[in-house]
């Protein structure tokens, strides 16, 4: 990519990290956060200024643009799909980005106060980056790159064509969803509108991504209700609801965590613990990557409620449990030529495909189920949901150049 282009591609994602976007779980509306609507919007009006046709955004702050095919037969409409809303997981309020130009291969400091570094030590992947220009946070909030990665690409690949119409492509949709990191972000997809026969998230990590395969997921949120009593005098009358969550807890397998497991292996993930001796809930997502475990495991979790109803009372002892989203696999078959020209399109600009399962999900993992087979490409960034995420700027022109080619070899198969 020329040096227009990546600048063109450097400032469109600093501009996008710069909306504070970031998503709130477990609440009624949509999208979850008001502040989403500030990048929706943003977006609604950069993709009529590129020259994308029938840009729309919805009720639900979905946005939706065409780039028209420009020959003269037949071929499938095709889609790319990222999300803009960041993690709650880590602040994303107020980014202000570090730009490494020409990477030394060594400690990158991210913020002095708070003697946070980039180390290749601990962090060994950054070692393949040395030369090129890496995008970091200051230490105090998330990046974002996690998905705004993903909408500098597409947004820049469709302004490439739009400049270029000696590049035949067929019919390409592109869409932007709210709320993908709270597991929301299809809710209110409009496939249909949307118009692909398939489409790729470019949602992905590292260079040379291209996935497929993600877990099955649920969450359950178990609430124990026990009875408080002077400690002076709680003898066989004290009921700790803390004790309860933890009598829970041991009974899950203890090597059954994500920091335990890797590849297609599931677990258990307690992520919240909150409560007193009165009232106590711990909250558990759910992976699994096959179907028959997955079920496995939410039937542990409700053999151990039942048994714990048993002791203590069905009232003091709540599930509250529920599906997110499945392995998109079997969906994807149906539609392989999508991964075979991924696959294709990233040796056709130099990248080694890394072809593995997610060790999570994207919008399209629902895609899928919802009639839009739907594989995943990388986007380029690396530590995502923390203060150490990072992005090669190279990593993202790669990207673009491996949408550009997509939307050729559509056109040329």
């Amino acid at each position: 990519m020329d040096k227009i282009w990546s600048e063109k591609l450097k400032n469109r994602f600093l501009k996008y990290v710069s909306f504070y976007s970031e998503s709130i779980p477990f609440v009624d509306a949509f999208p979850s956060s008001e502040r989403q609507w500030d990048i929706a919007k943003y977006l609604f009006e950069e993709l009529k200024s590129i020259g994308l046709e029938d840009v729309s955004i919805d009720d639900n702050a979905y946005v939706m643009g065409y780039l028209p095919s420009n020959i003269d037969k037949e071929v499938p409409t095709i889609g790319f799909i990222s999300h803009f809303d960041t993690s709650p997981d880590y602040s994303g309020e107020n980014v202000k980005p570090q730009i490494i130009e020409n990477y030394d291969g060594g400690e990158i400091l991210l913020n002095e106060a708070l003697k946070m570094k980039l180390n290749p030590e601990e962090f060994p992947e950054l070692k393949q980056y040395k030369g090129q220009t890496i995008i970091t946070t200051d230490g105090t909030t998330l990046l974002g790159a996690d998905d705004k990665a993903g909408v500098a690409e597409i947004v820049t690949a469709m302004e490439y064509l739009v400049a270029h119409p000696e590049i035949k492509h067929g019919r390409i949709a592109v869409g932007f969803t709210p709320d993908e990191e709270v597991g929301r972000g299809a809710d209110f997809f409009d496939v249909e509108k949307f118009g692909a026969e398939w489409a790729y998230t470019m949602d992905g990590s590292e260079i040379g991504e291209l996935e497929y395969e993600n877990f099955n997921a649920a969450y359950a949120h178990i609430t124990f209700k026990g009875k408080s009593v002077h400690p002076g005098y709680a003898k066989n009358q004290m009921v700790n609801a803390i004790s309860m969550a933890r009598q829970f807890a041991d009974q899950l397998p203890n090597d059954e965590v994500p920091e335990l497991t890797t590849g297609r292996e599931g677990f258990f993930h307690l992520n919240d613990f909150e409560g007193n001796v009165s009232e106590t809930t711990i909250k558990y997502i759910i992976r699994d990557h096959d179907m028959t475990q997955f079920e496995a495991r939410k039937a542990l979790i409700q053999e151990i409620v039942a048994e714990m109803s048993e002791e203590f009372g069905e009232d003091n002892v709540i599930l509250d449990m529920k599906d997110q989203y499945y392995n998109m696999v079997e969906k994807v078959q149906e539609k392989f030529q999508s991964v075979e020209i991924a696959e294709q399109a990233l040796k056709d600009v130099g990248i080694t495909p890394n072809i593995k399962p997610i060790r999570g999900g994207t919008d399209g993992s629902r895609l899928s189920f919802m009639g839009l087979p739907c594989p995943n490409i990388f986007a380029g960034g690396h530590n995502f949901h923390g203060p150490y995420e990072y992005v090669p700027l190279q990593s993202m022109e790669k990207a673009v150049e491996v949408i550009v080619r997509i939307g050729e070899l559509v056109a040329e198969k």
